[in-house]
């Protein structure tokens, strides 16, 4: 079911990152984030990598670089702290991918506070980006 915008706040929609998503073809995770550390696309994938690896705490790391990342961008675009971040807009998603990781991280640490706000942060955002990112 598709979200409803009851605030009437306009969508955010970041630009793309074209060069990055050519650099992820011929470039380690770790390379493409320095290469690219504004990125929250970069820093959550490598976040993933980390957290597949077991490595619970440098994954949560890697997750807070992007999140701030993608505030930034996400401010830098017009958002005002409110307002729909839609999963279907492409560029989007490191973002929302970002805010993933740092949940999935906060558990894997324990602060289930953070999981609390960053699971309503995610729906709030768009509540088909956790299905999303899971399939």
């Amino acid at each position: 079911m598709p979200s409803q915008n009851l605030l009437g706040v306009p969508e955010t929609r970041l630009p793309a990152e074209p060069e990055v998503l050519a650099d992820l073809e011929t470039m380690t995770r770790a390379e493409v984030a320095a290469a690219h550390p504004r990125s929250s696309l970069a820093w959550a994938l490598l976040s993933d990598e980390t957290a597949a690896r077991g490595a619970h705490l440098e994954a949560y790391a890697y997750a807070r670089v992007g999140y701030h990342r993608g505030l930034d961008a996400l401010r830098g675009a017009g958002w005002r702290g409110q307002g729909p971040v839609p999963w279907s807009h492409e560029p989007n998603r490191g973002v929302l991918r970002s805010l993933y990781a740092l949940r999935r991280g906060a558990a894997a640490i324990g602060e289930e506070s953070e999981v609390e706000r960053l699971g309503t942060f995610l729906d709030d955002a768009d509540p088909t980006a956790v299905a999303g990112i899971e399939s």
